[in-house]
């Protein structure tokens, strides 16, 4: 049986505006040995599934710096210290992005998006009969295009490697599970 690590100190590293580093010592319950681990702590994040009431799916595109690719994604972003929850921040996120608001907001699934060095998660929150009614209001470091997709047309760009964000394929996933009737959203 795996048991968990016992922390006995905690040292920050640095604060780089959207996450913090810290470095963590702990004693491996195997071998009784002291290690180090670097931690990335983030906000959480959430992803939105959007759909149009005729069976599409609101979507962007934008230049990612990390991979220098533009990439096809679904909106998204940080959870703000005034979010409440994160169906809020889902609903902030894609208004401000895409200009679509819906109905029927709720958390879809919740993904650690890197166990290893991350402390944060990213919630999927699946919003419904989205229509686009306002004007977008982009920050100051984004530069996006909407996008809308059929439904049906989403597991192939997947698999020809058209969408290749890894918490947008976990996303997506989160979204046909849903669809099949495997999945039960959050109340």
């Amino acid at each position: 049986m795996i048991k968990p690590w016992q922390k006995i100190s905690s040292t920050p590293i640095g604060d780089f505006r959207i996450f913090t580093m810290r470095s963590d010592r702990k004693i491996s319950p195997r071998t009784g040995k002291e290690h180090d681990f670097v931690i990335l702590d983030s906000v959480n994040w959430v992803n939105v599934i959007a759909i149009t009431p005729d069976q599409q799916v609101v979507m962007i595109e934008q230049f990612r710096h990390g991979s220098n690719t533009v990439e096809l994604e679904i909106p998204g972003g940080m959870m703000d210290e005034g979010d409440t929850s994160p169906v809020a921040a889902a609903v902030r996120e894609l208004r401000e992005e895409t200009g679509y608001e819906g109905g029927q907001a709720r958390v879809l699934g919740e993904a650690l998006p890197n166990p290893a060095t991350h402390s944060n998660t990213c919630f999927t929150v699946l919003v419904e009969n989205c229509r686009c009614l306002h004007p977008v209001q982009f920050d100051h470091g984004e530069d996006l295009i909407t996008r809308l997709v059929p439904v049906a047309d989403v597991p192939q760009l997947v698999g020809e490697g058209k969408i290749k964000h890894t918490l947008v394929v976990t996303a997506l996933y989160y979204f046909d599970l849903w669809r099949r009737g495997l999945k039960t959203p959050e109340a």
